[in-house]
């Protein structure tokens, strides 16, 4: 028997129905016959929607374990408090390596905006040559000098402007190399005291702390959804999501999102709103005043 497919997400109840269709096409697009393992980071999701999402997955072929967000920081690490409008489920990926399974080495982190159109096993059996992440150059700021996106701070860190910059929404994880160098600590840390040079809160600590110590994959694992391209194994809808009114990016992506969701719980989901969105965003700023409130002791 093959070693199961390891892959970790994080969701709240206002993206779950992205999760769903995230879930939906990996099975359907998995052809090698590994059992899939999803370690779901659970903030506050509602048991009907865990009850839908178990529904709609192949349970002959996928398993879902759900990891409560409340309980996964290890002793001793403290998520910065950053200003963006970001929830602060993007910080809980830095917790995967402590949360699985020791004897797991490898996990495939997946942000849940996105769907997989190519075997799942493909991106699995990536080689990471002792790195302690592999994952894709993000194709719109490309390096630490790109001048709205990257590391504006680089040449005070002593980075050259040239440095390889990648997109943390799919990266392949090496646990134990994250675990043995304390990775999380020093990405939080990086986040914390550069706080005003930060714009994409863990992007900036992943590539700051992994500089030339990560494996580039194939930028069609993680092909950003404003450009059509039917040869794109993994769709990111960075931006406005499919699940919203005012999506803009192309559209026979949002169409492929949409067969991926009709395959779930959730059919005939209709599209979100602006007030919805907004609502969601202040609530995201909301919720880390404890952060800040932390931060401003921690200071004195």
């Amino acid at each position: 028997m093959s070693e199961p497919i390891i892959i970790a997400a994080a969701c709240d109840n206002h993206y779950i129905a992205l999760l769903a269709a995230l879930v939906k096409s990996i099975e359907i697009n998995h052809q090698t016959g590994e059992k899939l393992i999803f370690y779901v980071i659970d903030d506050r999701i509602s048991s009907a929607n865990k009850t839908r999402l178990r529904q709609s997955s192949d349970q002959s072929m996928s398993e879902i374990r759900w990891v409560e967000a409340a309980r996964i920081k290890p002793r001793g690490v403290s998520i910065p408090f950053d200003t963006s409008s970001y929830p602060s489920t993007i910080h809980l990926r830095m917790f995967i390596p402590y949360f699985v399974p020791r004897d797991l080495e490898k996990v495939i982190y997946l942000d849940v905006d996105m769907i997989v159109k190519d075997d799942i096993s493909k991106l699995w059996k990536t080689n990471l040559e002792g790195l302690p992440v592999a994952a894709v150059t993000d194709s719109l700021i490309k390096n630490f000098g790109n001048t709205w996106g990257g590391i504006r701070n680089y040449e005070e860190l002593g980075f050259s402007p040239d440095t390889p910059y990648f997109n943390t929404g799919m990266m392949v994880m090496n646990t134990k190399k994250w675990r043995d160098d304390d990775l999380t600590n020093k990405i939080f840390r990086c986040i914390a005291d550069n706080q005003k040079w930060v714009k994409y809160p863990d992007q900036y600590g992943l590539n700051v702390v992994m500089a030339g110590q990560w494996k580039p994959v194939d930028q069609l694992w993680n092909w950003f959804a404003k450009k059509y391209n039917a040869e794109a194994a993994l769709i990111h809808f960075i931006g406005r999501k499919p699940i919203f009114k005012s999506y803009s990016h192309n559209e026979q992506f949002r169409q492929e999102f949409a067969y991926y969701l009709e395959q779930t719980q959730w059919r005939g989901f209709r599209p979100v709103g602006e007030p919805a969105r907004y609502l969601k965003k202040l609530g995201n700023v909301a919720a880390k005043v404890p952060l800040f409130v932390k931060s401003i002791f921690r200071l004195k």
